[in-house]
């Protein structure tokens, strides 16, 4: 028998051709990932320039929010004083799990990919903030 599929212990099959359209699919399906990564980087947290968030958040800033331990009272306390604003960016970025009702179990892995540099880079705002206190 000839047929390359055979399942004959003497019969070869070359994989190579099958090999590479999976790999090729692989490497376009991760590319894929990686442009919509590029895209969340490049329209990360973009709802804080415009209303109603810049105001909220240049007054979080004028309240030197930078200068309180992440998770205190008074770290709570601020975030509360701008909770219409807060709640619009919760509402309008997907890498955050209050954006979702059942939190971070809502989340799709280019969420998290998302969310864990947004914690990074928010903890080196922080007075004692690091993204292990973030998570």
């Amino acid at each position: 028998m000839n047929d390359q599929h055979s399942s004959t212990a003497d019969s070869v099959h070359d994989s190579f051709v099958e090999t590479i359209a999976h790999i090729d699919r692989v490497r376009a399906l991760l590319l894929d990932v990686v442009d919509k990564l590029r895209h969340r980087a490049y329209n990360h947290d973009m709802s804080k320039l415009e209303a109603p968030e810049k105001s909220a958040f240049d007054r979080l800033l004028a309240l030197r929010l930078s200068t309180v331990s992440y998770g205190s009272d008074e770290y709570r306390a601020c975030l509360k004083s701008e909770q219409p604003a807060i709640q619009h960016h919760y509402e309008h970025n997907s890498h955050h799990p209050e954006h979702y009702p059942d939190g971070i179990a809502g989340m799709s892995l280019l969420d998290l990919i998302e969310m864990v540099p947004d914690w990074k880079a928010a903890g080196e705002r922080m007075k004692d903030g690091s993204l292990a206190a973030s998570i």
